[in-house]
């Protein structure tokens, strides 16, 4: 039978005399039709059902992919740099243990306190006030506010600042209060500064 005898016998068939219980009974034409329909209908149910899960299935291994060969190079670069990072870690409480050492102990705040007094006395001023003030806690250090009052000429001022900054003990200036001495004709200034110094709070290190 040719395409047309096909086509034209296709034609004349008038589905409502198809028998639904007697599929057998169908014309070739017609059942090979209805075959490749059933084919196309099972491939796109299994696709929405079977194929499209495994897909995005796949995407995810994917992504999974490309973040562990992110984490494999970040972790081969520091494996690379493991001896230098000892190194530096190394170097690095060294130079924390000398900090360490210029934090003044106790026993070494009047030996401190002496320092402040000689650079005042050699910057040529006149010490008014310096005391101690209450220990403000921190988490690895302990804060030991020293209160100061001198009187100078401008520049022997900023000498004395100069020389207790310049101290071998850490020392920190703050709150400063610079005004003209009273009863003095001399124009000299009366400062108050704040001097803070540490030393290493062990229960916060640890």
């Amino acid at each position: 039978m040719s395409l047309n005898d096909s086509l034209e016998s296709l034609r004349q068939i008038d589905l409502s005399d198809l028998d639904f219980n007697n599929v057998g009974s169908w014309p070739a034409a017609v059942k090979f039709i209805a075959g490749a329909l059933l084919l196309v209908a099972v491939a796109a149910l299994g696709y929405n059902f079977h194929l499209k899960d495994l897909q995005i299935q796949l995407e995810s291994k994917q992504a999974e992919e490309i973040a562990l060969k992110e984490q494999f190079s970040s972790k081969a670069f520091q494996a690379a740099n493991l001896d230098a990072y000892k190194e530096q870690m190394q170097e690095m409480e060294v130079s924390f243990g000398a900090l360490l050492k210029q934090l003044p102990s106790d026993t070494e705040v009047p030996g401190l306190l002496e320092d402040i007094t000689r650079t005042g006395l050699g910057s040529g001023l006149e010490f008014e006030e310096i005391k101690l003030l209450p220990e403000a806690a921190q988490q690895f250090y302990i804060e030991l506010p020293i209160q100061i009052k001198v009187v100078g000429a401008y520049h022997d001022l900023a000498t004395f600042v100069s020389g207790v900054a310049s101290l071998p003990r850490i020392v920190t200036l703050h709150d400063f209060d610079l005004v003209p001495a009273s009863g003095d004709s001399s124009s000299k200034l009366r400062m108050s500064i704040l001097a803070k110094t540490y030393r290493y709070n062990d229960k916060g290190g640890q």
